[in-house]
């Protein structure tokens, strides 16, 4: 069964297999050790569960059999990060929760979500009133910086990037970035005519570090386009990991942001 909003108070799940990486290492920092049964091969934080806990599988290759096995009595799930057809598959036998993200409020309420079907609701809204706290004060500091006409590219051949309802879209506006391509949805493949007729309003070019691995050696092919924009790397994980990764993200965006605007 899919669980739905009416679910979350009615029980509590104490055998966890999660197949989203951000959420595994929600379910970590939460102090669910026990709970957890069974991750997926990206699942690479905490680096004591990735090395300990069962392996069922990559996000949209999972191994229901495997997964079966373990004996879970909740799959944690990403609308985005798995594939329907398997998700519906598990949901025959199992309950599975479906996560649906794409602003900071939609994290911030699915974190409380997963306190509330985990006996973790203390440990999670004490999470959550963090979260805002920081997110809270990177407005204000943020508010002292111009605001930049960005893109943020997430693959290479063919070009993709974040568009609008994405998390990453929402992130980017965290960081005072007016996203160039918000016109469009999701993460659409960025033609050349899209670039011609973007590339003379960037200023701020983000080249993320999945699920593409950009690195130093693609920043001139960038350059090379958006010729009058500052072209730099991204941590994927800060800016699309939408879990616990939410309370170092905002450290890291204030240095971000800083490095970025003391070089122009």
């Amino acid at each position: 069964m899919i669980l739905s909003q009416q679910d979350f108070s009615s029980r509590t799940y104490s055998s966890i297999v999660s197949v989203v990486p951000s959420l595994t290492e929600l379910l970590y920092d939460l102090g669910l050790d026990k709970e957890v049964k069974g991750i997926t091969k990206f699942c690479v934080h905490p680096r004591e569960w990735y090395a300990e806990k069962p392996r069922i599988g990559g996000t949209k290759t999972l191994d229901i059999e495997k997964i079966k096995t373990l004996h879970p009595d909740l799959i944690i799930a990403n609308k985005e990060e798995n594939t329907k057809e398997q998700i519906e598959e598990l949901a025959l036998s199992l309950d599975v929760l479906v996560t649906d993200v794409d602003s900071l409020s939609s994290a911030l309420q699915m974190i409380k979500n997963i306190g509330c079907l985990t006996g973790k609701k203390h440990e999670a809204y004490r999470m959550v009133e963090n979260i805002e706290q920081k997110f809270f004060l990177l407005q204000k500091k943020v508010s002292c910086y111009p605001k930049l006409n960005a893109a943020y590219f997430i693959w290479k051949k063919p070009y993709m990037i974040a568009g609008s309802d994405t998390f990453i879209n929402d992130m980017m506006s965290s960081c005072n970035f007016e996203n160039i391509f918000a016109n469009e949805a999701r993460y659409p493949e960025v033609t050349n005519e899209m670039l011609q007729h973007k590339k003379n309003i960037c200023q701020l070019v983000l080249l993320s570090s999945e699920p593409y691995p950009f690195c130093e050696k693609h920043i001139p092919e960038f350059q090379s386009i958006f010729l009058h924009a500052k072209v730099i790397l991204a941590d994927g994980e800060m800016f699309s990991w939408y879990g616990s990764r939410l309370l170092a993200a905002v450290d890291y965006f204030e240095i971000f942001l800083m490095n970025i605007h003391l070089s122009k």
